[in-house]
């Protein structure tokens, strides 16, 4: 407990103004120390640095704090601690790494913080049928670490080091999506806590089998479910092999329509590409100032291609020619992995460099998804809004999937610019629906998106996720508030 404590007083400083004060406080004392029957007391805190660090994530939403925050060490576990919030109606919120982005883990409604970060084991790996089995606290990059040596690995990348868990709960993607799809497609089987403690399978126990129709698809409804249906304690996900090689290449472009309309075409010719970013002139420009790159600045895709040596050659000499016949003028690209990391530098330093263009402002990032035909024009008209709005930012997109993110640089203190960022997001998520496209296309819904889903889903969609929730946690005690 000692080390948690001092993680979280390292970042308090940056957040304390950021919280909220005076929420209600409705967890007793006697029920404090129920919890710590069940966890141990080491396993309980509610420490004011503790539930600060807990009442956020990475997001633009104010902080607001849960009333205590366990630690729980096994299913059995959050099955007592469950039913105990439910038998004294205390809502239950989970937690992970803390890296969404819709306040997804803010305690609006007090509360108990679940921290699933402590049970990290990887369960059960089945190299011949591609599947594994997690605890909510193993992170992508620690079970690709694990998987090194089996010629296995999971492609599912959101860009933050995420909790696999959390990621099936958030329903996350990421830049491997237009090859591997997302978490929608790669999750086979979970163990959830639902409301009052009972343990559901959505596939069944044990069960980790590449299709089935047999009935409604549980697992698929605790995808995306964002902690509204219950906790999900173990995920059964599907592996994928290791590529045998990986090039990647980055090439330049005059307009936005011609990246686009070259990533359409790259795509209608069948070359299986892993990947295609795009990088807006402001965030390349940020780029280049930030880790000292010399990339023209301009719209510009980065793309990466797995297969065989043999089959990376033809997919580089189509996709070289389809660049050319959308003007770009250079076509840069490497089989070496420094050389691809260093082709690359710009899109992973993305989130960094557009924070350098404020500094000591905060940062947020807000995502929608559109069919492909409809990427540039709402791109344009996101650039316009950024810029008529007086705000600072930048624009990366999984453009091989129509879904884009807007970087924001704002000072959280300034009320004004507060809500011009508020302003922009909703104006952004309703052009995005105009197009037939969707509010969100990786970030979920949280807090910040709950009126667009509406305009999105409309009144029946709406009112048939309200009585799924009301059967599965009759209470509203499921990290109440967000979604729905």
């Amino acid at each position: 407990m000692a080390r948690q404590l001092r993680g979280a007083a390292r970042i308090l400083g940056s957040w304390r103004s950021y919280c909220l004060k005076g929420q209600k406080k409705q967890v007793s004392e006697d029920f404090v120390e129920m919890l710590k029957a069940v966890v141990g007391e080491p396993n309980v805190s509610t420490a004011a640095v503790v539930l600060e660090q807990h009442g956020h994530d990475e997001s633009m939403h104010r902080c607001s704090p849960p009333d205590a925050v366990v630690w729980p060490q096994s299913v059995e576990q959050v099955s007592r601690l469950a039913a105990l919030c439910y038998d004294h109606t205390i809502p239950i919120i989970p937690f992970g790494t803390g890296t969404g982005l819709e306040g997804g883990v803010n305690a609006i409604r007090g509360g108990i913080c679940f921290n699933l970060t402590h049970m990290d084991r990887i369960l059960d790996l089945n190299v011949d049928d591609f599947s594994v089995t997690v605890e909510p606290g193993v992170t992508r990059k620690a079970l690709n670490s694990y998987l090194r040596d089996t010629g296995l690995w999971f492609p599912v990348d959101p860009g933050a080091d995420a909790s696999l868990c959390g990621m099936a709960a958030t329903g996350a993607s990421g830049t491997n999506a237009v090859r591997y799809g997302t978490m929608m497609e790669n999750v086979i089987n979970l163990e959830v806590v639902l409301a009052n403690g009972q343990i559901l399978h959505t596939s069944g126990q044990g069960r980790r089998f590449r299709k089935s129709s047999a009935g409604y698809n549980l697992t698929g409804l605790f995808v995306g479910s964002e902690g509204t249906l219950g906790l999900i304690t173990t995920a059964t996900l599907r592996l994928h092999g290791i590529p045998e090689a990986t090039v990647g290449a980055v090439c330049a472009f005059p307009s936005i329509q011609a990246a686009v309309d070259c990533t359409v075409q790259i795509i209608q010719s069948g070359v299986p590409v892993a990947r295609i970013e795009f990088l807006d002139e402001v965030m390349i420009d940020a780029c280049n100032k930030y880790s000292g790159l010399t990339n023209a600045v301009a719209p510009t895709l980065f793309l990466e291609f797995h297969g065989s040596q043999q089959g990376l050659e033809e997919q580089l000499r189509r996709t070289e020619e389809i660049t050319q016949q959308n003007g770009s003028s250079h076509f840069a690209w490497s089989k070496e992995l420094e050389e691809r990391n260093r082709l690359w530098a710009a899109r992973h330093n993305a989130w960094y460099a557009t924070l350098a263009l404020r500094p000591g402002c905060k940062g947020y990032s807000t995502d929608v998804c559109v069919p492909i035909s409809r990427l540039p024009e709402i791109m344009v008209q996101a650039k316009e809004d950024m810029n008529a709005s007086g705000l600072t930012g930048t624009i990366v997109g999984h453009v091989g999937d129509g879904n884009f993110h807007c970087i924001l640089a704002f000072n959280s203190e300034d009320a004004d610019e507060y809500r011009r960022v508020e302003e922009f997001v909703k104006q952004l998520g309703r052009n995005a629906l105009a197009m037939h496209g969707t509010c969100t296309g990786e970030h979920g819904i949280g807090l910040g998106k709950r009126q667009l889903l509406k305009e999105e889903i409309g009144p029946v969609g709406m009112e048939t996720m309200r009585q799924i929730k009301s059967v599965l946690d009759p209470k509203n005690l499921m990290n109440p508030g967000k979604v729905l």
